[in-house]
């Protein structure tokens, strides 16, 4: 995943007080002759070594209306050590990597009992957080960021700040206005119930290994008024808009069994062409026709 590096100086021994740490085979399994954990190709990672841009990214949400900030994929903590530096929230991170997490709690002693050890995309915010509301955010692994925006939409009640770095086309996509070709479905559903800003562009050489494209740095705030429309309803319509993109949306949206002898003009454009709330519109309208009936 897009992560943190943590450089150790010097000798590759560690302190005496991480040696009974280091005989453990969690902790030195996949480290370097420097002390840090390897990159791991299955896991997306690629770690972040410019310490000015992870404090930028650590920085790129505004924490208002939280106390507490969730941070995915730490790595060794390139990222954390500026959440921590933050006394106004208390930082959580979520970490899938074991050998990451042996290294975090050997080196960030005071955040071993907010590590997560497990997988995002499975974990449950209510274990953690009950119902209190949260920041999330991270150098997010681009072979799962669309899948962590999805699950960000799902608990958007708990999670009004959402920022980090994504593949640039990402996070370019999440900001796309309509008529754009890189506008899409989350485009819409991110842009329906959060205000998006894209930040800043990040060059593959800050990274270990380096990744072939470019990142972006991107974040998301909940806006104070939800569109008129069950969420359901609003992601079925427009992942069926966007699965025939090239078609109008007369064609694409048949499969949501339009009305008998349903009209609106918006049909006859589309998908990329309309903004979040056209498509509030035209889904609304496609409902109040099937209610008629």
């Amino acid at each position: 995943m897009v992560s943190g590096i943590l450089v150790v100086i010097g000798s590759s021994k560690l302190p005496l007080k991480y040696e009974k740490k280091a005989k453990s085979k969690h902790y030195l399994y996949g480290m370097n002759n420097r002390g840090q954990v390897r990159a791991k190709k299955h896991l997306g990672q690629h770690f972040l070594k410019d310490e000015s841009i992870a404090e930028r990214i650590a920085n790129v949400v505004p924490f208002e209306g939280v106390d507490k900030v969730l941070e995915i994929g730490p790595g060794m903590g390139v990222m954390t050590k500026y959440l921590l530096k933050n006394p106004a929230i208390e930082t959580w991170v979520v970490e899938i990597d074991e050998e990451s997490v042996s290294y975090l709690k050997a080196h960030y002693n005071t955040l071993s009992a907010r590590i997560l050890e497990e997988d995002f995309l499975r974990w449950n915010p209510a274990k953690t957080f009950g119902d209190e509301k949260f920041a999330l955010v991270g150098n997010f692994p681009y072979n799962i960021s669309s899948q962590i925006v999805f699950k960000v939409l799902e608990h958007m009640d708990q999670i009004p700040l959402f920022g980090g770095m994504f593949q640039k086309e990402v996070a370019q996509r999440l900001c796309s206005p309509p008529g754009n070709k890189t506008y899409g479905i989350l485009s819409v559903l991110c842009q329906a119930y959060y205000d998006l800003t894209y930040d800043f562009t990040v060059p593959p050489g800050v990274f270990n290994p380096p990744p072939k494209v470019d990142s972006g740095v991107m974040h998301m705030v909940r806006k104070t008024e939800d569109p008129d429309i069950d969420f359901k309803l609003l992601k079925r319509g427009v992942k069926a808009a966007f699965g025939m993109r090239r078609k109008t949306l007369r064609n694409a949206l048949k499969v949501l069994n339009l009305p008998q002898g349903f009209d609106h003009p918006y049909l006859s454009k589309r998908a990329e062409q309309l903004s979040h709330t056209e498509f509030v519109e035209l889904l609304t309208a496609i409902e109040d026709g099937r209610n008629e009936h």
